[in-house]
């Protein structure tokens, strides 16, 4: 195949997530409010007890908000990516995967094409929210704006393909739930998006282990740190791994010879 034929499918696939996208306010708005919530009000609490401590390696951002905030991004693509998984098994149901999976080029090029197109609506979500941020006087650095895209497309390929991999074993939208209850969640609040690694060593050992090795906050971490104009290679490397890993298993579980698909008694569509 010419590298022609990978760009016109390429920008069929993330013209169609991103018209989707504008189609639906709702989804647009639903991925803000919550972290919003957790960033006007919650944060007001936190700031009382909290605000006043030194967060390193923030020395000069002693703001526990302003700490959160690169944990409230990572909650938007979170949620994204759950939601990129939703419209998977949509597309599932209604034959638009049987139709992209059918097409003469790789299937992981394919699936890698719809994830960077979520990700980059997620990345359109991120920004927006980060302006929001900026009238509540949450301010980083302006270097910090352009850095941090990087690690945004990462991270939100990372956790899409999360989701890529949850959308196979969900037989229909109806088991969607119990995906975000068992798995969404305990994964958002055993992660340091709201609370700093070391407070939860402080609070618990076993929480503080399984924080630490779960990508979720790794990839909160890698945010974190380009947000104020800082490299974190552990963070990004975990991240980069944790996509490598999360992409192959939805490749072989989107391959209806050998993944997941045949013992949900359909094919990819």
């Amino acid at each position: 195949m010419a590298s022609m034929h990978y760009l016109r499918a390429f920008n069929g696939i993330v013209g169609r997530e991103l018209l989707r996208f504008v189609q639906q306010r709702g989804r647009f708005a639903s991925a803000l409010v919550r972290p919003l919530i957790w960033l006007f009000v919650f944060a007001a609490g936190f700031r009382s007890t909290l605000g006043l401590a030194i967060i390193p390696p923030y020395e000069t951002y002693i703001l526990y908000e302003v700490y959160i905030t690169p944990g409230l991004i990572g909650v938007i693509q979170l949620f994204n990516g759950t939601q990129s998984s939703l419209s998977m098994v949509y597309d599932r149901e209604m034959g638009s995967m049987r139709t992209l999976l059918v097409a003469p080029l790789p299937r992981w090029f394919l699936l890698a094409s719809k994830l960077m197109a979520s990700t980059l609506v997620s990345a359109v979500q991120a920004y927006l929210f980060l302006a929001i941020a900026w009238f509540y006087d949450i301010q980083p650095p302006w270097q910090g704006y352009a850095a941090i895209f990087p690690a945004l497309i990462l991270s939100g390929m990372m956790l899409g393909a999360l989701g890529m991999v949850l959308s196979t074993f969900i037989k229909q939208l109806e088991n969607f739930a119990g995906v975000m209850n068992f798995v969404i969640f305990p994964m958002f609040f055993m992660s340091t998006a709201l609370y700093p690694l070391w407070r939860l060593k402080e609070a618990n050992l076993l929480l503080y282990r399984l924080a630490e090795y779960n990508p979720f906050s790794q990839a909160i971490e890698m945010l974190r740190f380009a947000l104020y104009g800082q490299f974190n290679a552990y963070a990004t490397a975990y991240t980069a791994v944790a996509l490598l890993l999360f992409l192959a298993l939805a490749v072989w579980g989107y391959n209806p010879s050998k993944g997941m698909m045949p013992k949900k008694g359909g094919g990819p569509g």
